[in-house]
């Protein structure tokens, strides 16, 4: 676990999952979550990317995660919401969830217990043109 999972909770910090999509046809998923991040939502997605970047080499993953070229997030769904009935990523409403980097996370309504995907957008575009899983 990062450093920051120890600090303490407060009314002004949220919780953030992170899916990170290594390979959708392969469905190579690996969650991590993202603590004490400031609930004003006044981070930038650039600012976010990085903060998960800079992480991922102290989390408990695989090799292969720690040094993968992730370069988009995208809201995965909010609390208390419907899921997606794809099991690797939702593929609908991309240009209201896709997070861009000079935008706030307030921007896109981010709150507590948020899920966002974090994946190669290259390997994405290419999946919503054929979403089959490759099956061992």
């Amino acid at each position: 676990m990062s450093s920051n999972d120890n600090s303490p909770m407060n009314e002004n910090s949220m919780i953030l999952s992170i899916r990170l999509i290594r390979s959708f046809e392969h469905r190579n998923i690996r969650h991590i979550t993202l603590r004490s991040i400031d609930s004003s939502g006044q981070m930038t997605g650039k600012e976010l990317k990085q903060r998960i970047l800079t992480m991922l080499p102290n989390e408990k993953l695989p090799p292969p995660f720690k040094t993968f070229a992730f370069d988009t997030l995208k809201i995965e769904h909010y609390p208390h919401q419907a899921k997606s009935n794809d099991v690797v990523i939702r593929r609908d409403s991309d240009e209201q969830l896709i997070i861009e980097d000079a935008k706030c996370l307030c921007d896109y309504n981010i709150i507590d217990g948020t899920e966002i995907a974090f994946f190669k957008r290259s390997d994405y575009e290419l999946y919503k043109q054929n979403p089959d899983l490759v099956m061992d």
